[in-house]
């Protein structure tokens, strides 16, 4: 799978995850420190546990990254 940070895209800051045929956005919350799915195209329910569990433990990094790419800082 892939997470990717697209530059033109808008607030809140999150991530896409892509593979498998399927895509996933999730909000990225510093403030709960936390993940939150905004949307789901095709990821089982177990699968979308995984990821979010994934993205949480890289926090810090992934909203960095997010960040970065927009200019923030």
């Amino acid at each position: 799978m892939r997470v990717a940070v697209y530059p033109n895209d808008h607030r809140p800051p999150h991530v896409h995850v892509i593979g498998h045929g399927c895509e996933a956005d999730f909000i990225l919350d510093r403030i709960a420190s936390s993940v939150v799915l905004r949307e789901n195209y095709g990821f089982a329910a177990r699968e979308l546990a995984r990821i979010a569990k994934a993205l949480a433990a890289n926090l810090a990094v992934l909203l960095s990254a997010w960040e970065s790419v927009h200019g923030i800082r």
